[in-house]
């Protein structure tokens, strides 16, 4: 009786995390990507590190907190680690507490592309570089004015550029 009903909270708790998922979003979404990676998987591995390739590539996640720019905060531009186009500015980055690098907006709105990504069992916003295809992070609803956007990105797909 026990398993049975362990059974039952454990189904109850996954399936309960599909009838939360936002489906009314602010942003397009784009089924796939209008832009194809411009280097093949070998080309890419001579270039990236393990954890730019398995970020930007394999669409990973780094740990919470053990990125390079999750607590940078000097001036200057973060750029895609893959092809070096611009994508965020350090005006816009702010604390999340989440250990990830997190913006309330993208500093160009034509390097940076969304995505439906339904991954483990969730409705999330891909954010990935339009120049490049490279896999960045996610949006979410829940960040700061003037956007109320959070744009948490991996540092490994970021490569920062400091204001001279």
């Amino acid at each position: 009786m026990k398993r049975l009903g362990s059974i039952f909270l454990i189904t109850l708790f996954v399936t309960g995390g599909f009838a939360m998922a936002d489906e009314n979003r602010p942003r397009p979404v784009l089924k796939d990507a209008s832009c194809p990676l411009s280097k093949t998987d070998a080309e890419c591995k001579k270039v990236l590190s393990l954890e730019q390739y398995r970020v930007l590539r394999e669409k990973g996640t780094e740990h919470p907190f053990s990125g390079l720019y999750h607590d940078r905060h000097e001036p200057g531009v973060y750029r895609c680690a893959a092809c070096g186009s611009p994508l965020f500015m350090s005006d816009d980055k702010f604390d999340s507490g989440t250990g990830w690098p997190s913006f309330v907006r993208p500093a160009a709105d034509n390097n940076v592309g969304f995505r439906e990504d339904l991954s483990y069992g969730m409705v999330r916003t891909e954010v990935f570089c339009k120049v490049c295809g490279g896999h960045l992070g996610h949006v979410f609803e829940d960040g700061r004015a003037p956007t109320g956007e959070r744009f948490c990105i991996n540092s490994a797909a970021l490569r920062f550029d400091p204001r001279q």
